[in-house]
């Protein structure tokens, strides 16, 4: 028997649930929400949004791969340069990456979780 298929449409517009305050925000207020498109033991697929604050964050035990669908970011990682990313970017943070997430604007992306 074939899998179904999992998907989304409309991505700008899928609503995502109400949103709540990070428990890592470093900008009190910072908060998100997600919803899954797809998952199985190994892999997470979805959308997620974040009002304008900032947050540090670790990928513990998985990769995670972004596509930005709109707003901006910048990602600060100890040692390298800030990275602005904006609408249509892709970005990699890799298991046992490490860093500050800070949101200039209402930020949108897709995700891709690989866990290790």
């Amino acid at each position: 028997m074939a899998t179904p298929t999992s998907s989304a449409h409309d991505t700008a517009n899928i609503d995502l649930g109400a949103k709540a305050e990070k428990p890592n925000a470093t900008i009190p207020g910072t908060a998100d929400a997600a919803v899954t498109v797809w998952e199985d033991d190994r892999i997470d697929t979805g959308l997620w949004e974040c009002t304008p604050g900032a947050f540090a964050a670790t990928r513990v035990g998985y990769t995670e791969i972004c596509t930005i669908l709109s707003g901006t970011v910048t990602l600060e990682v100890e040692g390298a340069e800030p990275e602005l990313f904006g609408p249509g970017d892709v970005m990699v943070t890799p298991s046992g990456w490490e860093g500050t997430w800070i949101v200039h604007e209402p930020l949108r992306k897709h995700y891709t979780i690989i866990k290790d």
